[in-house]
């Protein structure tokens, strides 16, 4: 049984700031596995502090003595991964000029951490699920299997269950990697440990510039511990260094100390990877998000412009019309509750038309309907969903609603008068 001194120990030997339970916990767990060789999975948002965990295991292990290499696998570009990992002969690939021994080779009899390990290219994954189940690799352009006896240690802050649902990773290596788990808690679920840590980086930072602390009131101290911090160790470190820097007071309150915390509700919006936004069909920008926005309302008025141009050569709504197109009314059903007292047997609705009165005095009524008419059906057959024919067709309208004032298009339309410029000469109008 591992005893609150022994991980008060390793806390000092690693320096460990904190007493939370969920850190204690986290700490006495990697105790616990680092005397076997078991597979450490360790989760945890990131800057969150996993790395440390690692080199608490291997320090502690049996394999203290070996070589320790932490790998960042989101760091490593996909075509190369694997040549790093296990090495390659020379020629297997261009500008193999040499044979290389990979990290799995140079590690034999240590340990090697694998961090943000749900960033791994499936195919390297399947080379790593030999290596922990066999302790066998291939070099990159070689056909000679290799044997090695490396402790595998990984770590990662996205939910690897998911991923595997996602096809994003292989399902069997997931439960060969997560044989121990351990879970690093977020700055915001361990209470008092943000005063302590904040009190460790001011300290720091007095010592190596040599200039006094800074302290905390209380009220300071309890806008410290509910702040939820997004960015976890490396943001409290990073607003620590700026208040000890920029403030001649070195007492700080709470009024001074919410000036250096980010509002809660600003974060900036995450910018994901060209390779995850594309395999789940999300690389959206903000224009694209629109124009799907805009997509759907034109889908909808379609289906009302068919059903006008159905109402007005059947010679009103019918019912059967109305039922065709009941996807139009599903929020609106107070007005398709059936009328009461028509002496007819054919039932009625009270959806709202567009009454006579409600036409263009200055347009006469059969140009009017022609056009209207012509409108509907030149949108029924022109139903392309081209991004950049809407975006001709709404620089158009911009166009002449201005008069071809091109400053007050691109006022309307909220680019540059560059940009629309630009756009003119790519999508070949003529002003």
């Amino acid at each position: 049984m591992i005893t609150a001194q022994e991980i008060h120990s390793v806390k000092l030997r690693f320096g460990i700031i904190g007493n939370s339970p969920l850190l204690n916990h986290a700490i006495q767990v990697a105790m616990q596995a680092a005397p076997t060789d078991m597979t450490v999975l360790i989760t945890g948002e990131s800057g969150s502090g996993k790395e440390s965990f690692s080199k608490i295991i291997h320090s502690i292990s049996t394999r203290k003595h070996g070589k320790f290499i932490a790998i960042n696998c989101g760091a490593i570009p996909e075509g190369t991964i694997d040549s790093e990992l296990f090495g390659h002969e020379k020629g297997s690939f261009t500008g193999a000029h040499e044979a290389r021994k990979g990290y799995f080779e140079v590690t034999d009899g240590g340990s090697i951490f694998l961090d943000e390990i749900g960033e791994m290219p499936l195919g390297t994954q399947a080379r790593l699920l030999r290596v922990l189940e066999n302790g066998e690799f291939i070099k990159v352009g070689s056909s000679k299997v290799q044997k090695t006896n490396v402790r595998v240690i990984t770590a990662t802050n996205v939910n690897l269950l998911k991923a595997v649902e996602k096809g994003k990773f292989r399902e069997d290596l997931y439960y060969r990697l997560n044989t121990v788990p351990i879970y690093v808690p977020p700055l915001r679920e361990r209470g008092e440990d943000v005063v302590l840590l904040f009190r460790k980086f001011t300290s720091d930072f007095s010592e190596k510039y040599h200039v006094k602390p800074i302290s905390l009131d209380e009220q300071a101290q309890t806008l410290l511990v509910r702040y939820p911090f997004p960015g976890n160790i490396r943001q409290l470190k990073n607003i620590a260094e700026q208040i000890s820097l920029l403030e001649e007071q070195r007492e700080v309150d709470a009024e001074t100390l919410s000036r250096y915390l980010p509002a809660e509700n600003s974060r900036l919006p995450m910018t994901l990877p060209n390779n995850q936004g594309k395999s789940e069909g999300m690389d959206f920008s903000e224009r694209d998000i629109l124009y799907k926005v805009l997509f759907d309302m034109k889908k909808d008025m379609n289906e009302l412009k068919k059903l006008v141009l159905e109402s007005y050569q059947s010679g009103g709504l019918n019912q059967s019309i109305i039922q065709k197109h009941s996807g139009l009314f599903e929020d609106m059903e107070s007005n398709l509750a059936p009328a009461e007292n028509k002496s007819d047997n054919s039932p009625n609705y009270n959806v709202p038309l567009v009454l006579e009165s409600q036409k263009p005095s200055s347009v006469d009524t059969d140009e009017y309907e022609d056009e209207a008419i012509e409108d509907i059906i030149h949108e029924e057959d022109d139903n392309s969903l081209s991004l950049e024919k809407k975006e001709k067709e709404m620089i158009l309208r911009a166009l002449r609603k201005h008069n071809n004032k091109r400053k007050y298009a691109a006022s309307d339309l909220g680019i540059s008068e560059r940009t629309l410029y630009r756009k003119i000469k790519q999508y070949e109008i003529d002003q």
